[in-house]
């Protein structure tokens, strides 16, 4: 009996023992599990504490500020205050957002769209609700502050283009951040749901210089989110601000001169490369793009045959017609092909095998010279010098003023144009080169096409006696390098501006209508028109239907290039007006108008 009771005695005593040893364990693990959280990872746990009072956001810069030459804005930043909600200092954001329906009404698009940028963002991260508040919205939202924790009203700027599209093509517009640029981008303010960057136009091209830096804010609120006061602020770094060589006011003057046209229209100092008008026509209203544009907007935007999106100062390519016929003629004259009194005959057409290349002129224009055959931009003069030339080095002078190839002026939808050879041909359709096509390229048609923006080029370059120059928007005050020179003798250029000093100012040429004396500055220049439609053997016998019977689409594009003062060349033009019909009685007279008004401008400048 006794020993029953003893082995009794010790299995309890044992069974103690195990569970003073598992008690002790136990208490053991928690005090090293309260010194983990208290002692060491205390650091981290207060900063969750602080999580929970503190709010931190992001300061979104001023972005830089875009100027005229003569400092007028062009692209500013406007007031713009917004209701914002932080998911983390609402205990419900159904309930927030409902109670903020009340009081300031919102589609169910709009809540859609809030959820979804709540889900996509880190809970400390503001999403705007509704921007463009008025005073009165502001007073509503904070009369109801108690019924809207986590919302608050901030003032935020909204980028504003003062001039629309005057400067469209040339500024381009800022729109939100997508998926796309944040995996291109590590920057914190590209996830701020309301941030904008520059999506086209010099907005993007100088978008870091624009952007600036993010600064932030720390802000202490209480169990509902309310802000109880500011604990510490660092100021982001405001983007740069930029001045353009451009002037607003031949921007009007360019917009008032096409009116309902379609093509582009740029001006450009023939010394420094500064672009002083830059237009495509039509044009349209940068300001829509900033707070999304609607589709109905769009849809017209995209409809239009006349495609107002598109930049056609860098990316329309066009056949430069006979405003190519410089380039042939200082190519046949560095090659000693002609001299600068060489004379050709034309009897309206001439031959190659069983092809009959025609002139403009049906009657043709009989023994005439080089300046002679630029002012009265006859085909035939340029036929037979162009065959006797050949593809290879009317190419090789054409690279040299730029032509076929992109300018680098800033823009990413600019293109680059064709200026044929022997190669390509073979390259391409796996065919030599027709000596027929080396004469249909004499007149800047065929397979050459070109920007506006290259003519310009090639227009100053030719007005400055063969100074590279390289079109800018940007105003120099000082060049970055010494220009270089294409080693074509003076005298040529000489002959080349003599014909077109007469096709503006002597009768007969082929925008004398269009001269202008200012003062005593005259212009020089040369007309083009480029065929859209084939004229067939059939329409020539029966009679060419006239261009204004022709449905627009079908209707030749019209061309001029020009510079003035024609004896101190400082500016150069180029319009191109599609299916404008006529150089000479539809571009033309806008460059002098033009060319005119910049004259104009300096002469006020100079006064002030």
């Amino acid at each position: 009996m006794m020993n029953r009771d003893n082995d009794k005695g010790r299995i309890l005593i044992k069974r103690a023992l195990i569970m003073a040893a598992f008690n002790f364990f136990i208490m053991l693990a928690i005090i090293l599990r309260l010194y983990h959280l208290q002692v060491y990872q205390a650091d981290r746990y207060k900063t969750l504490a602080d999580r929970n009072r503190i709010s931190t956001r992001i300061l979104i810069p001023h972005r830089g500020r875009i100027f005229d030459r003569n400092n007028e804005p062009l692209a500013v930043n406007q007031q713009n205050f917004q209701a914002l909600i932080v998911a983390e200092q609402t205990t419900s954001i159904d309930e927030t957002l409902k109670a903020f329906n009340e009081i300031m009404p919102l589609t169910e698009g709009e809540i859609d769209k809030i959820k979804k940028d709540l889900k996509k963002n880190k809970s400390f991260v503001p999403i705007k609700i509704k921007d463009n508040l008025s005073w009165e919205d502001m007073a509503k939202i904070q009369l109801h502050s108690s019924d809207l924790p986590g919302i608050f009203v901030d003032e935020g700027l909204l980028r504003h283009y003062p001039y629309g599209e005057l400067t469209a093509h040339i500024l381009g517009y800022v729109s939100y951040v997508t998926k796309d640029d944040l995996k291109k981008e590590n920057d914190p303010l590209l996830e701020v749901p309301d941030f904008r960057i520059g999506r086209k136009g010099l907005e993007k091209t100088f978008e870091k210089k624009l952007r600036g830096k993010g600064g932030n804010l720390k802000l202490e609120v209480n169990a509902f989110g309310r802000i109880m006061q500011e604990i510490q602020r660092v100021d982001g770094i405001a983007g740069e601000d930029v001045t353009l060589s451009i002037d607003v006011r031949l921007q009007k003057k360019a917009h008032e001169l096409f009116k309902d046209e379609s093509g582009a229209a740029i001006v450009m100092d023939v010394n420094t490369g500064e672009v002083i008008s830059f237009s495509s026509f039509p044009s349209f209203d940068p300001n829509l793009f900033i707070q999304g544009i609607s589709t109905k907007d769009w849809e017209e935007l995209q409809k239009s045959e006349r495609n107002p999106l598109s930049n056609k100062a860098v990316s329309g390519q066009y056949s430069p017609g006979s405003t190519f016929k410089m380039v042939v003629a200082l190519a046949a004259l560095t090659d000693n092909i002609i001299s600068t009194t060489s004379t050709e005959y034309c009897s309206g057409k001439t031959t190659l095998g069983n092809h009959i290349f025609h002139c403009w002129k049906h009657d043709g224009h009989g023994r005439i010279d080089l300046v002679e055959a630029i002012k009265h931009s006859c085909d035939i003069y340029f036929y037979n010098i162009s065959q006797k030339l050949g593809i290879d080095k009317i190419y090789n002078m054409a690279d040299k003023f730029g032509l076929g190839k992109k300018t680098g002026i800033g823009l990413d939808d600019e293109r680059d144009g064709l200026i044929p050879n022997k190669d390509w041909k073979m390259k391409r359709f796996g065919e030599a080169w027709q000596q027929g096509e080396s004469m249909i390229s004499g007149i800047g048609q065929g397979y050459i096409l070109t920007t506006p923006i290259q003519l310009a080029k090639m227009m100053a370059m030719i007005a400055n006696n063969g100074v590279e120059v390289e079109p800018t928007f940007i105003k120099q005050n000082v060049l970055s390098k010494a220009p270089e020179s294409l080693n074509i003798q003076k005298k040529y250029f000489d002959t080349v501006k003599a014909g077109m000093y007469e096709v503006v100012n002597i009768s007969g040429g082929t925008a004398f209508m269009s001269k202008f004396d200012y003062k005593g500055k005259k212009m020089g220049g040369k007309t083009g028109t480029t065929q859209v439609k084939r004229i067939s053997l059939k329409e020539r016998q029966s009679g060419i239907i006239k261009q204004e019977d022709l449905p627009w689409k079908f209707r030749n594009h019209a061309l001029f290039v020009g510079y003035a003062p024609h004896n101190n060349p400082k500016y150069a033009v180029v319009v191109i007006v599609e299916h404008g019909r006529s150089g000479s009685a539809v571009a033309a007279p806008i460059a002098s108008k033009l060319l005119l008004e910049a004259l104009k401008l300096d002469d006020e400048d100079i006064k002030e």
